[in-house]
């Protein structure tokens, strides 16, 4: 399904990396979904194998310098071999290494886009998806800033050797900076990782910052400006994020498909009932629509992504990534219940799309408000 005019280059990337994933990153998936471990080697070598680090980044800043689409296309391909590791990756290469680099300060910033995994801490405990209930705080003193607070729910927090926090830094709700912080820093320390129902692979914990002295070097962007940061930066996120549902659906589909045409019974194939049918051209409609609504987004390019469109990909992918899932499920009945095949896990991970990014309840107020102004 060619939603946009690929060029040669987005061509030869999807080939390349699908066939990359369909060799070395789904045969284990779902050993490492069933561990919850995951595999720094693979993600390793994305950069060492296929030159993957710092797509969104410049050139000129030592980046691919790759555009939107290829963005979605790289983040759809992965999950379609595993969700996990695609969020694992999104979260270092847009969370972190594109919103350092759009907003890079100094020469001391500009190092730590050569960390091989990093994070950006921004959830808290008691406030979730209301950001600017933010009580993580970094204080002025000679030089620098002192951090206290709690963040929770962040992605490669395990293995993660940078972050990048966000902290209120006055009295107002929007008072809020960007804060550079390396895994070495005084005060800083990473909780035990999360045992999830899906994305399992993808390590997320706690991060507790108690009395986290940085100097001003390591203040990204503007003090007390950084709230602008973050929604643009929630934009290519959730754009990503609902990348990634395509690419589960996808998944989620082909097993439905097949299965669907060897499965006999009453004589004949699951297929060629119509309520089967059903499942699957409701399934290939939506799944066709979710794609053409993120790559005709994808060609506005990360300078030009309207807010209102990104979170409108974001809800429809995402609940399409659950349909789909679920269709798959019930069309293999109860081997479709059963981890012994892949939907089961497909869909666990599907659902975390619907919440991580902005629920889906904050995104149609975001969608309903941005309509109504």
């Amino acid at each position: 399904m060619n939603i946009f005019d690929p060029t040669p280059m987005h061509v030869q990337l999807r080939d390349t990396l699908r066939s990359w994933v369909i060799q070395n990153l789904a045969p284990m998936a779902a050993e490492r979904d069933q561990s919850g471990e995951f595999d720094r080697r693979l993600f390793d070598a994305l950069a060492s194998e296929l030159g993957l680090v710092g797509m969104s980044v410049s050139e000129k800043l030592g980046g691919l310098g790759l555009d939107l689409a290829a963005l979605l296309m790289v983040f759809e391909e992965l999950a379609y071999a595993d969700a996990s590791f695609a969020l694992s990756f999104l979260a270092h290469e847009l969370l972190f290494l594109h919103q350092l680099a759009e907003n890079l300060s100094n020469d001391v910033q500009r190092h730590y886009l050569k960390t091989p995994i990093a994070s950006l801490a921004m959830t808290e405990p008691h406030s979730g998806t209301d950001v600017l209930d933010m009580r993580t705080t970094a204080s002025p003193v000679e030089g620098g800033y002192v951090i206290n607070g709690e963040k929770q729910w962040i992605s490669n927090a395990p293995l993660a050797e940078a972050f990048l926090v966000f902290a209120k830094t006055g009295e107002g709700r929007k008072d809020i900076s960007l804060f550079l912080l390396d895994r070495s820093c005084d005060g800083l320390s990473v909780g035990k990782a999360e045992d999830k129902m899906g994305m399992r692979s993808s390590p997320t914990a706690s991060v507790y910052l108690d009395q986290c002295r940085v100097g001003g070097e390591y203040l990204v962007g503007p003090f007390n400006g950084a709230l602008s940061l973050m929604m643009k930066n929630l934009a290519i996120e959730r754009l990503g994020l609902a990348a990634i549902s395509c690419g589960i659906a996808k998944a989620a589909f082909d097993e439905m498909k097949s299965y669907a045409a060897q499965r006999r019974a009453f004589g004949r194939t699951i297929a060629e009932f119509g309520q089967i049918q059903s499942y699957i051209a409701k399934s290939h409609a939506e799944l066709a629509a979710a794609r053409a609504l993120i790559y005709s987004c994808a060609t506005s390019g990360v300078a030009g992504l309207d807010q209102t469109m990104a979170d409108s990909s974001k809800l429809f992918a995402s609940t399409t990534g659950e349909r789909v899932c679920r269709r798959a499920i019930q069309c293999m009945g109860a081997n479709g219940y059963s981890k012994d095949y892949a939907v089961e896990r497909y869909y666990r991970d599907a659902v975390l799309l619907s919440i991580g990014g902005g629920t889906n309840e904050a995104l149609q107020k975001n969608i309903v408000r941005a309509l109504s102004s």
